[in-house]
């Protein structure tokens, strides 16, 4: 499937900003299921320098500094992307969990990347709440990718879509007290619960078809940014990723920006700012096929 992905971010400030430097994470990543045929991000008022490299993670990263007073910052993401992500294999033909989690213990050839995204995060730290919870997904023995299934249906099942009842800095505890926030809560609390059993797993941003093909339900969380976890099955099997918000398998209706091991790691837009006051951001996204 090919899409066009259109991301527009604008920040209003209350103040004339002085000084500003931006770090992105914007750039569709190029990997095995996702060809990148074009992509370009520009911003308003124009950057006085730019430069771009990889991070630790692999993803492609910018940085912009605008050194004349302004009052709006806008960037613009254009881009067009063929995604066709392969089908993972039969959930009982993967390894129990405990062994794949053994494996990511082990680390060595095959498993030393994955090791890594095994461990707490500052914004997916461990929760005994989200531990219990994931715990009821993965009984002994269970093939890991069955276990996976079971706890991104289970989110998607238990917990209400609610765009502003949480901000990017709640709590996992108060996400599965009140039972409901949006994509980047039901993911962090996903993390949570796997790495607390051992399972490496990793935060993946990036975008979701905007409208359903004809008959299909709407998506949530299609509108904006977007946020799904990579699930490790072992280094003979590799990655899955799979989105609780909507309780289905990433295949062609989601494009990859970067991953890391939370939102902290990859957040779209981040800057420091001389002056500026307060600000109001608006974001819009659209992921059309062409």
């Amino acid at each position: 499937m090919k899409y066009r992905v259109r991301h527009v971010t604008t920040y209003t400030y209350a103040q004339p900003v002085d000084l500003a430097s931006h770090m992105l994470h914007l750039w569709p990543r190029v990997l095995p299921g996702q060809a990148v045929l074009s992509a370009a991000v520009s911003a308003t008022p124009m950057p006085s320098r730019h430069s771009e490299a990889a991070d630790h993670f692999g993803n492609r990263v910018g940085w912009m500094f605008l050194d004349a007073p302004h009052e709006t910052f806008q960037v613009t993401v254009d881009a067009r992307v063929e995604v066709g992500f392969p089908a993972p294999p039969s959930a009982a033909d993967t390894p129990p969990w405990e062994e794949v989690a053994a494996q990511a213990r082990a680390g060595g050839a095959g498993a030393w990347q994955a090791a890594e995204f095994a461990f707490d995060s500052p914004m997916a730290p461990a929760d005994p709440g989200a531990r219990d919870f994931a715990a009821r997904s993965f009984p002994p023995g269970r093939p890991i990718l069955a276990g996976l299934l079971d706890l991104t249906g289970r989110i998607w099942r238990d917990f209400t879509f609610r765009p502003g009842v949480t901000t990017i800095h709640t709590p996992i505890a108060r996400v599965l007290a009140q039972r409901a926030g949006v994509c980047q809560d039901f993911t962090h609390l996903m993390l949570s619960g796997l790495r607390s059993l051992g399972l490496p797993s990793r935060y993946v941003s990036g975008y979701l078809r905007t409208r359903p093909p004809p008959g299909g339900a709407a998506r949530r969380g299609a509108d904006q940014s977007h946020a799904w976890v990579g699930a490790w099955l072992g280094a003979r099997h590799g990655w899955v990723d799979l989105d609780p918000t909507n309780n289905i398998v990433v295949r062609d209706e989601h494009v990859v920006l970067a991953w890391g091991r939370d939102y902290g790691d990859i957040s779209p837009i981040r800057g420091v700012l001389l002056g500026g006051g307060a600000h109001t951001v608006a974001v819009g996204v659209d992921l059309e096929p062409i």
